[in-house]
């Protein structure tokens, strides 16, 4: 690192204590640090990006003469690979000035979330540039992570949906109008999302998902390879059965995103690491005591309708998580551990959905019994993190 800089979203402040805090108050983030001395103190101060890190250890020497240069080199790398410095002299990023201007925005939150060691924040919205985002499903939660895909800057976002605009999708689907009823919904979206950021690449395709051989051929076929995979469709039933065991053989990363009632819920999902989306499935039922008989679907468990009770705020919040657990992926901002289930509960706020599984050895998608599926999976997974080699 050539002129360490605190990150201004992580500038901190010494504590009543003598303890220095980097990194806000946010839970995930935030630091604390001893510095009975206050020399931590002192070369934070300094860490504005006009000194190098020699210029930094003489200043320090200044004030605190026990501290020397191998201290302060030690504290500034310490301080870098916790994610709370950035390189000052790092280079302008690759993209255009029009890009720069539409993303100024967004590139400090994603700093603000990262904990990742590296030079400048712009290499994560290059990340997104770069990446290849496959969607099935635009309904609710599709359109709302579609949406958010295409304008948080994601280079190519390829959409998939067999359905026709009906009246009864415009009280969650926000990327139709009374006009686009009965017309089909994939047409509108390519419209829709293209008008929001010509500097994506927006593709659609009317298409009926009817197997794991289908999902494998959009993974690969046509504009594939992508990067990631988010199902948003809710039917056929066994849809993300189809998408998980497609993206084990392939080792494609993918999210799965939806509501039920008043839960809004995303699952993250990469082949070789951590449970699958059948372990967390089986894991949370086995770990839940339903009361129904044995052999009996634990299903029963849930009201069943030909419909899914829905607004455009459950839809909302589902597609949103979607698209932030797409982006934490795509970026490594904030970093997640793949091979769970999170959510908002809008019946009881203070209960949010977290839901965790270990790879199952059981597990009939990616177990044991699965002859070297997890060791092929684990083997091919792309890497899916903007996060430098």
């Amino acid at each position: 690192m050539m002129r360490p800089k605190v990150k201004p979203e992580h500038s901190g402040y010494r504590a009543q204590d003598g303890t220095v805090r980097l990194g806000s108050v946010v839970y995930g983030i935030g630091v604390e640090i001893e510095d009975p001395t206050g020399w931590v103190w002192s070369l934070v101060e300094a860490m504005d990006g006009t000194r190098t890190v020699t210029e930094l250890a003489d200043g320090v020497a200044t004030t605190h003469p026990q501290v020397n240069a191998a201290h302060v080199a030690q504290a500034v790398a310490d301080l870098y690979e916790a994610g709370h410095l950035e390189d000052a002299d790092a280079p302008a990023p690759a993209l255009t000035p029009r890009q720069v201007d539409r993303y100024s925005r967004g590139v400090p939150l994603l700093r603000w979330l990262d904990r990742t060691p590296r030079r400048s924040a712009w290499e994560m919205q290059e990340a997104l540039d770069r990446a290849r985002v496959l969607l099935v499903g635009l309904g609710g939660t599709g359109g709302y992570a579609a949406q958010a895909l295409v304008t948080s800057g994601v280079g190519h976002l390829h959409c998939v949906d067999p359905d026709v605009v009906g009246l009864s999708n415009l009280n969650r689907q926000p990327l139709y109008r009374e006009r686009d009823i009965g017309r089909f919904k994939a047409e509108v979206a390519a419209e829709d999302l293209g008008a929001l950021n010509s500097d994506v690449e927006v593709t659609c395709e009317r298409r009926l998902v009817e197997g794991p051989q289908d999902v494998a051929d959009l993974l690969g076929g046509g504009a594939g390879p992508y990067d990631l995979l988010l199902m948003c469709a809710d039917q056929p039933p066994q849809i993300r059965r189809w998408a998980n065991q497609a993206c084990l053989a392939s080792g494609t990363a993918w999210v799965d995103g939806g509501y039920r009632g008043p839960l809004a819920t995303a699952g993250v999902h990469v082949p070789g690491v951590g449970g699958c989306w059948e372990c967390v499935r089986d894991g949370e039922i086995r770990r839940r005591d339903l009361g129904v008989a044995p052999g009996e679907d634990p299903a029963a468990a849930s009201p069943r309708m030909p419909w899914n009770p829905t607004t455009a705020i459950t839809a909302g919040l589902s597609g949103l998580l979607v698209a932030h657990a797409a982006i934490s992926l795509l970026t490594g901002a904030p970093p997640l551990e793949p091979g769970f289930l999170f959510g908002v509960n809008l019946a009881a706020l203070e209960d949010p959905v977290l839901l965790r599984s270990a790879r199952l050895p059981d597990c009939p998608a990616c177990g044991d019994r699965v002859n070297g599926t997890m060791d092929r999976a684990g083997a091919g997974a792309r890497a899916v993190s903007g996060t430098p080699e």
